[in-house]
């Protein structure tokens, strides 16, 4: 049988009886009726509009509920302003009215940095450090302090470089020395950021590397030859002056005394030749004639000792002289010597009329 007859009984793909394709339609208008007489100002429009209202009032209700977890504390702000910390839990507020910004208090964060620093050794490393925090403070977190983090890195880089600067090469690469260096850095990072009141509170701070940098390592090889030559020179230095200040220590010492000898040796030849002369005079007062003889006697005594000049008696009656000259500059020299050291000394005891008769008992 054709398929194309004008009664269509035989299409195959004609529609099956009691298939119901026009309900379908049938009820997307009815919906839209009833949709349109709830809308319509009328008997049904005033229920719709209760119905909407309580939809929005219950959508309203859920928005504003919110959970805090345990490792969370909630800050409630009313039209901006702090009012409490609200603990973990469930919770409710009257959202646009009231805000809620969940804090984390309990995970710890980790920051890592990288830093080039000057040792107080003039020496430049590469560091490479980690610092653990945890925000304990939810308020300080959110209304102290606009970008914690960035405070937090700026704040470390700069306490790392306080703490390695005053800290040589050697401390910093030694194992044995890092654990003091990590410990200031952690007090003095936490005392800034006490003073900031960030509310942050630092767990560790980690070393992890330090490196030298491969384009100084020339410049600080020759920096470290010029440090240790500086060192040997003050040593020499020091070594030639331990040596030389005792020496012109001693020659001041030896210069002083000396001094002092001749001062006193000049002194007493000084006194015996006053003591002296008080005592001619005593005597001279009493016999001035025969003072006067022995004074010149004693004078011409004294300059023909220390003449080079031989004098010989013509009248001795032998035909043979014989000078020995040598001996006897020896002997007016030795003369000479023990004049001059008991020229000031006189004994005080000694009387004048004594000295005259000896004197003459030498001529």
């Amino acid at each position: 049988m054709a398929w194309n007859q004008p009664n269509g009984q035989n299409n195959p793909w004609g529609r099956r009886p009691g298939q119901g394709g026009g309900d379908l339609d049938e009820r997307l208008k009815r919906w839209q009726k009833k949709l349109e007489s709830l809308l319509r100002p009328g008997a049904g429009g005033e229920g719709a509009w209760l119905w909407l209202i309580a939809f929005l009032v219950v959508l309203w209700f859920f928005v504003g509920l919110y959970q805090i977890t345990a490792a969370e504390r909630g800050v409630i702000q009313r039209f901006g302003k702090f009012v409490e910390v609200r603990p973990p839990g469930v919770g409710w507020r009257p959202w646009p009215i009231e805000s809620v910004t969940k804090v984390d208090v309990a995970s710890i964060n980790s920051s890592d940095f990288k830093s080039r620093v000057l040792t107080s050794d003039v020496n430049l490393v590469d560091l490479h450090f980690a610092v653990q925090y945890q925000f304990t403070d939810p308020v300080k977190k959110l209304f102290r302090v606009r970008d914690p983090e960035s405070t937090l890195s700026e704040v470390s880089e700069s306490a790392i470089r306080e703490i390695v600067g005053r800290s040589t090469l050697d401390d910093v690469l030694v194992g044995t020395t890092r654990p003091e260096i990590t410990r200031r850095t952690k007090e003095l990072i936490q005392h800034t950021l006490d003073y900031y009141n960030a509310g942050i509170t630092v767990t560790t701070v980690n070393l992890e590397d330090v490196q030298v940098p491969d384009a100084v390592i020339p410049s600080q090889r020759d920096a470290n030859k010029a440090q240790a030559d500086k060192e040997r020179f003050t040593l020499e230095a020091e070594a030639y002056a331990n040596g030389i200040v005792p020496v012109a220590q001693g020659q001041a010492v030896r210069m002083q005394q000396d001094a002092q000898a001749y001062k006193s040796k000049v002194t007493a030849i000084a006194e015996g030749q006053a003591s002296r002369f008080s005592q001619l005079e005593a005597a001279y007062s009493q016999a001035p004639e025969v003072t006067r003889r022995r004074l010149y006697t004693e004078t011409i005594e004294g300059i023909l000792a220390r003449s080079h000049k031989v004098l010989i008696d013509g009248h001795a009656g032998s035909n043979m002289i014989y000078l020995p000259i040598d001996k006897l500059l020896e002997k007016s020299a030795a003369q000479a010597e023990q004049g001059t050291d008991a020229a000031g000394s006189a004994p005080k005891d000694q009387d004048p009329g004594t000295a005259e008769a000896r004197g003459r008992g030498e001529r």
